[in-house]
């Protein structure tokens, strides 16, 4: 049990982790590992706060529904599990602006702020743009061996290779 103490872990170890999750939420559930509509409902059941209980008939709500399921386990259990990570290897703490932007950008956190919202929108924009995330469609719609999700695996690389060329060779981070 030592490796839980690891400030990084082997990825072939946490690749047969997420293996065995896999296999296991196609047995238990017959669903696949996916996170983004988690975020979608939670923006459904935040406008519902609001609005009133006529935003569950729009038409996308209606499809995803807006109650607590699975994915929303799912996304705690990422949440509590990378602090108890962070805790255990002792590499928790509280950073307003992590040193690589701090570098680039200067340490101003509203602009750190700004930033983190604007990606936020973007990446939340493309994962419904693409009807899934990473999660979805990177490692379940791989390991189903679907089209779209290959596709969309390799677009997500090709755009993580991209901007982290324009971010290191252009910005000069």
């Amino acid at each position: 049990m030592r490796f839980l103490t690891a400030l990084r872990w082997s990825p072939y170890l946490v690749g047969v982790g997420i293996g065995i999750l896999s296999w296991a939420s196609f047995y238990f559930s017959d669903k696949p590992i996916a996170s983004s509509t988690t975020f979608a409902k939670a923006s459904g059941k935040i406008e519902r706060l609001f609005r009133g209980p006529q935003v569950a008939n729009k038409p996308y709500y209606k499809k995803i529904g807006l109650e607590i399921d699975w994915q929303w386990m799912l996304v705690t259990g990422i949440i509590l599990g990378s602090f108890l990570s962070a805790q255990l290897s002792g590499d928790f703490h509280l950073q307003w602006v992590p040193k690589t932007w701090d570098y680039a950008f200067g340490s101003n956190p509203m602009l750190r702020l700004v930033g983190a919202i604007l990606g936020g929108v973007f990446l939340g924009y493309g994962a419904r743009w693409a009807d899934g995330c990473t999660s979805g469609h990177g490692i379940s719609g791989a390991l189903q061996l679907t089209i779209s999700s290959w596709v969309s695996a390799i677009c997500f690389f090709l755009g993580g290779i991209l901007t982290a060329h324009l971010l290191f060779n252009f910005i000069g981070i």
